[in-house]
């Protein structure tokens, strides 16, 4: 839902609380703590997997853990940052059950959840001004959708579902012939 108040940009209310997974190397850090404090302020619980500081480090141990969580359902959601966003949207979308997209601005925020049912939001840091982040943030957790959305999303996400699952299936040499 959005509520407009007069000469203030709109807010997004959220319908219910969340847990979220949280994981960044050191060029994401700071954005990860901004956000980790607006999701505190929207009243979300967050599962921080770190980094916990600006050393750099090797993005897929922090990224990934945060990505696992969301699958096994730990987390409903998941966040996750780095310097571009890319190399940490290909290391969660690995994951099996997680639907990462990278998103830039507002639409492309929004376009994730209702149309691919994004359940993992990638941000780089050194693209995307801080003011935009937040605001990146507060659409992608917006879970509001109607029911003819919720269906496309099933007709959608269900060949990429198969998709993925076939394609394991032959990595893993376990194939129904």
């Amino acid at each position: 839902m959005i509520c407009y108040v007069l000469d203030k940009p709109p807010t997004i209310l959220l319908s219910e609380q969340m847990k979220i997974s949280l994981g960044t190397d050191h060029a994401g850090f700071r954005y990860k703590e901004k956000v980790k404090e607006l999701l505190g302020t929207l009243g979300h619980e967050v599962k921080d997997f770190g980094t916990l500081n600006e050393e750099p480090v090797d993005y897929p141990l922090f990224i990934r853990p945060a990505a696992e969580a969301v699958a096994r359902g730990e987390c409903e959601r998941g966040i996750v940052f780095g310097g571009s966003g890319n190399g940490e949207a290909m290391v969660a979308n690995k994951v099996h059950g997680v639907r990462c997209a990278l998103c830039w601005n507002e639409e492309s925020a929004g376009l994730s959840r209702r149309h691919n049912d994004a359940n993992v939001l990638s941000i780089g840091e050194r693209l995307i001004p801080e003011d935009l982040v937040l605001k990146i943030v507060r659409i992608w957790l917006d879970k509001a959708e109607s029911e003819s959305t919720a269906r496309w999303i099933e007709l959608r996400c269900a060949p990429s579902k198969e998709i993925v699952k076939d394609a394991h299936e032959q990595e893993m040499g376990c194939r129904n012939r």
